[in-house]
């Protein structure tokens, strides 16, 4: 990705009369990724298409997921105001979204009771294809993962692989969904458990009726 000649990255993208000399306190501190991001004009962004999803998740190479840059921008800043409202985006997620109390205790074992999952929007999907709908599965029940590798074990990825197939086997064409769960040091969210599904070009009734009308946050800004 490029950036914009002269430009300080938080200036890019942005309409001339509205750049500020300052950095905006959402836009500091960044990782390297997210100013090589943030610096890069949208029109020189790369869509990703529903087979580049796919790869991704076949491949396990999840940190190549990424917003694109305007994107990223409006997410960093919806997180900031977030932990400035109610101090930390964990307590947003749980008071706000998923409406639980904490501690989060599951009432059974994992996926026995669909009270103890969650599914809904990603509040800011990467920057893929419009048709793709990104969903999260918030669970209260840990999903277990191998110290060593960082990924999930065997007997959790299979757990995981039944819920979706019982989920989404009958109403979604077979080839148009996949799951993921990020690495622990990729989430965003690392308290409450939750791993992602992308379904490509879903009946927007059937999502409507699994995330109970949820309205993702980028469809009300």
């Amino acid at each position: 990705m490029g950036s914009v000649d002269g430009l300080p990255y938080w200036q890019v993208n942005i309409p001339e009369d509205e750049r500020t000399d300052e950095c905006p306190e959402f836009l500091r501190n960044l990782s390297v990724k997210d100013i090589g991001i943030i610096s890069t004009p949208d029109s020189e962004y790369h869509v990703m298409t529903w087979p580049g999803v796919q790869k991704i998740v076949a491949d396990n190479q999840l940190n190549l997921f990424q917003r694109a840059p305007s994107e990223l921008r409006q997410y960093l800043d919806y997180v900031w105001k977030l932990k400035q409202d109610y101090g930390s985006v964990m307590e947003f997620i749980l008071t706000q979204r998923l409406q639980w109390a904490a501690p989060v205790v599951p009432r059974g074992n994992p996926f026995e009771f669909d009270d103890d999952i969650k599914v809904l929007w990603n509040d800011w999907p990467y920057g893929i294809d419009k048709r793709i709908v990104h969903l999260v599965v918030w669970t209260k029940f840990d999903l277990a993962e191998d110290p060593v590798t960082d990924d999930l074990t065997d007997e959790a990825r299979a757990e995981i692989d039944l819920y979706v197939q019982k989920t989404l086997g009958g109403r979604v064409p077979e080839g148009h969904y996949v799951w993921f769960k990020n690495w622990r040091s990729l989430k965003s969210v690392q308290a409450v458990e939750h791993f992602h599904v992308m379904l490509f070009d879903p009946d927007p009734k059937f999502i409507d009726e699994i995330t109970h009308g949820d309205v993702p946050a980028f469809h009300k800004v």
